[in-house]
């Protein structure tokens, strides 16, 4: 130790300290000192002791044994046992299978739309797209050209009673507009559709329709009909239709 220097130590609580001060004179015949690293009233100071190394190194070692973590805890097991019933069978995963293989059957079913309904649909786009773009002036003169065009590239026996029916529609209610309707000769009234003509080549039926729509007046009681089948346009067959098409427009 340097010269000057004092060493000065002791016990408390069961710890060993200490210290190394520095004389710094005396007061009334008592060596007064400092700490090494500032200067504090009293003989000794109030700055702590330095603690020796050994018992340094055994609190650090209760400090760090204090402070571990305690081992994990076991978690229970999560074995989920399988739910049986009364017959001992699992008929919910059963009726599960059985529920998606009937869906599938389900699906597996249902068509759709045919192709000659996707095909009526594409001819309504096309009409609705063709008139948008059509004048005022023109519209009835070229609408009436397409149901004569549509009319001749039907096949027989349809065209025949296409053709006749258009002639007597038109006799019988010459305000009725003839215009494509799903690509259908039909006849309108103030742009609301009256009656059609449907072939029986239109949707592979087994004969060709004359339909009446909502807006056709053919009340009669609780009960009327809206559309009647066609095999052959005989003259009684034609004087019908030109009345009822005359009552629709009334």
């Amino acid at each position: 130790m340097p010269t000057g220097l004092i060493r000065a130590s002791g016990r408390c609580r069961g710890r060993t300290f200490e210290r190394v001060l520095v004389p710094v004179g005396r007061r009334n015949g008592v060596l007064d000192t400092a700490h090494a690293l500032g200067r504090e009233p009293g003989i000794f100071g109030s700055v702590p002791m330095l603690q020796h190394s050994h018992s340094a190194r055994r609190t650090r070692r209760t400090q760090t044994q204090a402070m571990a973590k305690p081992p994990p805890r076991r978690l229970p097991s999560m074995k989920v046992a399988p739910i049986k019933t009364r017959s001992g069978g699992r008929p919910a995963m059963k009726d599960t299978r059985k529920s998606a293989k009937s869906t599938s059957a389900g699906d597996k079913r249902f068509e759709g739309f045919t192709d000659e309904e996707r095909a009526a649909m594409k001819e309504r786009a096309q009409e609705l797209k063709s008139a948008a773009r059509r004048s005022p002036r023109a519209d009835m003169a070229d609408e009436e050209g397409a149901v004569l065009a549509k009319i001749a590239d039907m096949p027989e026996p349809d065209r025949v009673m296409a053709e006749r029916l258009h002639a007597v529609i038109k006799a019988s209610a010459p305000d009725l507009s003839p215009r494509l309707w799903y690509g259908m000769p039909a006849y309108a009234k103030d742009g609301k559709i009256i009656c059609f003509f449907q072939s029986a080549q239109k949707f592979k039926t087994r004969y060709a329709t004359l339909g009446f729509s909502d807006k056709a007046n053919l009340d009669e009681g609780a009960m009327w009909p809206t559309a009647f089948a066609l095999t052959e346009l005989t003259a009684a067959a034609e004087a019908t239709i030109g009345a009822l098409v005359k009552k629709a427009v009334s």
